[in-house]
């Protein structure tokens, strides 16, 4: 079985070859709407070509995080460099914010000229822009799939978060492929549910990004994982010979790692190198199983 930082490594490259099939594909689909609506007199295509170029920064963001955070730990860093991950999920969900508040300022410029001045016609958008939105939305939807099924994988919050960047791209294409359809069948008239369309959007890329903002955010400050995490944690360290009870049990998360302290209840009239022994199985136990240990304390207390 490899050791936790061989481990970490498979699983930050793995990580970081996702990532980069991310933001290659991301940068074709970018390029490719922001060219559809220009030449397509779309506003909600051209949002959403802008938010997809966020995208790519914070696909990078994520990449460099990975990197970083599977150095093992030195002397000014004694658990690892994991928590650069989080802070890049804070910062995409940041960007994802921004791409949301340009969607929005520019739809509502539009709904808001259309409004004011009655002689004001929207561009009217070209038919072959819902042919375009039609593959990116099928494109980012595999995107989102692809991501978040290496981003679990992984363990990584801010990879969930790339992920989560997709699906609100592939969901602003929706809305900008039903507002183009209504604005081409409606006629010149229906022009501004282009803009009504991109509005739509950017509440929902607001929600995904303060929703992975949150989750950032709570690694960032020591969150607990979740109680089935310590629920295993307990069932482990139970069924090694000599531990009575395990308690105490607090687990965080860094990065694409987990750290946890433990407290374990042993006969207190086993010798001192007993109880360590004990103490190092269970720590063992806990390094081989399938959480994500880079590192395990325990603390021993006895029972009479």
């Amino acid at each position: 079985m490899p050791s936790p930082l061989q481990s970490l490594h498979e699983r930050s490259a793995d990580a970081r070859r996702a990532v980069i099939v991310s933001i290659s594909t991301n940068s074709i689909f970018a390029f490719g709407k922001i060219a559809a609506a220009i030449l397509g007199h779309s506003q909600a295509l051209l949002a959403d070509g802008i938010e997809s170029l966020l995208d790519i920064i914070s696909s990078g963001f994520v990449w460099g995080a990975l990197k970083y955070g599977a150095k093992p730990p030195d002397e000014n860093h004694p658990y690892g460099h994991g928590k650069i991950e989080s802070l890049a999920g804070v910062a995409g969900s940041l960007l994802l914010l921004l791409a949301g508040i340009l969607v929005g300022y520019h739809s509502l410029r539009e709904i808001f000229l259309t409004w004011s001045d009655p002689g004001y016609k929207p561009p009217h958008p070209e038919p072959f822009t819902m042919g375009v939105l039609l593959v990116v939305i099928i494109g980012k939807e595999f995107l989102f799939r692809y991501i978040l099924h290496h981003g679990r994988k992984a363990g990584s919050s801010a990879m969930e978060m790339d992920a989560w960047h997709h699906r609100s791209d592939a969901i602003t294409s929706i809305a900008a492929f039903i507002g183009i359809g209504i604005a081409l069948v409606g006629g010149p008239n229906y022009a501004s549910a282009d803009g009504w369309a991109a509005l739509f959007s950017c509440l929902i890329i607001g929600y995904n990004g303060l929703r992975m903002m949150r989750k950032s955010i709570g690694e960032m400050m020591d969150e607990s994982v979740s109680e089935e995490i310590i629920s295993h944690v307990y069932e482990i360290a139970c069924l090694v010979p000599g531990v009575i009870r395990a308690e105490k049990c607090r687990v965080r998360k860094s990065g694409l790692v987990l750290i946890a302290d433990l407290h374990i209840q042993v006969d207190g009239d086993r010798t001192v190198r007993e109880g360590h022994a004990i103490s190092h199985t269970v720590k063992d136990r806990l390094l081989e199983s399938d959480l994500p240990f880079a590192d395990v304390t325990v603390h021993i207390e006895p029972v009479d």
